[in-house]
């Protein structure tokens, strides 16, 4: 480790932190309805969608007509994609030939971005058209962001609103949220990605001749713009199968800085909306710095490992820590902040592979999804996965004294205690079971590239990733199978639909009850003693869940490597 790697990490630390409250003030104007320095750009555009589809902006609905419109809407999306997939050899913009997509790697791409996954089991540049790549992928890279901040948004009104009925109106949340935030902020930045060089085309590939004589095919296509949105939107799938580690995803390390940027700034400046809805910002970084310790822990020690390096080489004469899978143009930290950042987001970009991470390396971003990535966590899933845990920490610390549990002046009742562990439940069930499956089938042990506990992380990684929406891989598990396409998809459904449902009815019962004037009584939750409550009920119900997983995985190879056994 040096002084320059603790640098770039503070460097981009505080890059987050100044972007919280000026876009979080943004953000909260967008979903308040109030005007924006875009309205005159985007108020029409606006409009006239609400015309034509006969959305009224003024209505609110209740928390069963938010979620089923939610769900409507990402069934459809989902149908459409699969179709598109399935046609994309029949239809334009197809300069490679690609042929149909095989109907269980279509219904699994479709259920990945359709829950903003983006789980990747195929060769993006050798299987999917422009076409797919921009009218499937890229549009649902846009409204699987919009989805999610969308639902963040419904929870915040729950504790904002008192005596009421409605919690929004999903069809508003998700047209604003996609022209006035996500659409601006790409167009911007994609054209800032094409000035430092990536592709942005719909030319045919292009074929170069080697220094050998040898012949090589170049692909490249419509990059910028879906990279962008990629990371904007914490989604995560790469136009080419290197993801950000291809120089033209990821070209230099003013491009990688600005990625990691963008996969935090939604989700660290929506605790800043949480508090401006809320009538106090004190409330929103509380909540930031829940998020801040865990990153800032997290990334300690996956820069530790990382740099540390294997001792079995160090003993042969190897210096500079573990650079394998790494690209020398990030080097050590920039991988590890990377792989850190994009495992507390659910994004499953990765400028590095976390396959040939030392095993605490390689744990660090296990562990960050297996606590529900909230750690500023996905757009919107971050926000209210860690409000679930907030909920759950006055409940304790209720309990402790005696009195009915109160956050934000809402009671915490036994409805919401109820369906908040339901929600946090509902994502171990999903990992632990498909994994012990998958540990027992033949069609299982067959995906991973390594034996022993190696082999094991790379299918509980696989699972890990596909429950919590996050998308990344170990790379070393062959998972285009009819097996892992079926099973990963139904893990995909089970963590962001299963979850979100009891999120919106929390909400729902949230925002009908009234507001208790605070007492002597009242737990303060604006503080560190709240927040180092909620990192301690964080750490001990992810621990208490996956540390006998992870005794089975990383754990073991770490000690196993110390005593010179390698896998």
């Amino acid at each position: 480790m040096t002084f320059n790697g603790w640098f770039q990490i503070a460097l981009f630390s505080a890059a987050v932190v100044l972007l919280v409250k000026p876009f979080g003030g943004y953000m909260t104007r967008v979903f308040s309805g109030e005007r924006t320095i875009l309205s005159p750009v985007f108020g029409p555009v606006e409009r006239l969608f609400y015309r034509l589809s006969g959305v009224d902006e003024r209505r609110d609905q209740s928390w069963i007509g938010y979620a089923v419109s939610m769900l409507l809407f990402s069934l459809v999306g989902f149908v459409l994609l699969y179709v598109l997939q399935r046609f994309q050899a029949l239809l334009p913009f197809n300069p490679a030939g690609q042929s149909a997509v095989e109907e269980g790697l279509a219904f699994n791409t479709a259920m990945s971005f359709d829950t903003n996954t983006n789980w990747q089991s195929y060769v993006p540049e050798t299987t999917m058209s422009y076409l797919v790549q921009m009218a499937g992928f890229t549009v649902h890279n846009f409204v699987s962001a919009a989805t999610g901040i969308a639902l963040a948004v419904a929870l915040i009104r729950g504790f904002a609103r008192r005596s009421a009925k409605g919690i929004g109106n999903f069809w508003v949340d998700l047209t604003r949220c996609t022209l006035y935030v996500l659409l601006p902020v790409s167009v911007v930045v994609g054209l800032f990605f094409v000035w430092q060089g990536m592709p942005q085309n719909l030319s045919a590939y292009t074929e170069a001749t080697t220094l050998e004589g040898a012949k090589q095919v170049i692909a490249q296509g419509p990059v910028a713009s879906q990279e962008v949105i990629k990371m904007l939107g914490t989604n995560g799938g790469g136009f080419f199968n290197a993801n950000s580690s291809h120089p033209f995803e990821n070209p230099s390390a003013i491009t990688n800085f600005v990625q990691m940027v963008l996969i935090f700034s939604i989700g660290a400046a929506l605790t800043n909306v949480f508090g401006r809805m809320v009538g106090d910002q004190r409330q929103g970084w509380a909540v930031f710095a829940v998020m801040g310790m865990l990153f800032l822990g997290g990334v300690a020690i996956a820069y530790w490992a990382e740099a540390a390096g294997n001792p079995i080489l160090a003993h042969l004469g190897a210096v500079g820590g573990n650079m394998e899978g790494k690209e020398v143009r990030f080097g050590i930290v920039n991988s590890a902040l990377f792989a850190t950042v994009t495992t507390d987001a659910s994004c499953g970009a990765v400028n590095s592979m976390h396959d040939s991470f030392t095993p605490l390396g390689g744990l660090v971003p296990l562990f960050n999804i297996q606590l529900g990535e909230i750690i500023f966590g996905g757009v919107g899933s971050g926000l209210y996965g860690m409000l679930l845990f907030a909920i759950i920490s006055v409940f304790v610390a209720g309990l402790m004294v005696g009195r009915t549990p109160e956050y934000l002046g809402k009671k915490i009742e036994a409805r919401e205690v109820k369906m908040a562990m339901l929600a946090i439940l509902i994502l171990p069930l999903s990992i632990l079971g498909f994994t012990a499956i998958a540990t027992v089938v033949d069609a299982g042990l067959a995906g991973p590239a390594n034996q022993g506990p190696h082999g094991f992380s790379e299918i509980l990684y696989a699972y890990t990733s596909g429950t919590g929406n996050n998308g990344s891989a170990f790379a070393g598990i062959s998972a285009n199978t009819l097996f892992y396409n079926t099973t990963l998809a139904l893990a995909m459904f089970i963590g962001r639909f299963l979850m979100v449902v009891p999120v919106i009815a929390i909400a729902g019962s949230l925002a009908a009850k009234k507001i208790v004037p605070a007492s002597a009584g009242t737990f303060p939750t604006d503080g560190p003693l709240f927040a180092g409550l909620v990192v301690g009920v964080i750490l001990i119900v992810g621990g208490l869940t996956f540390f006998p997983a992870l005794a089975l995985g990383p754990l073991v190879e770490h000690v196993a490597m110390g005593a010179g056994t390698l896998f």
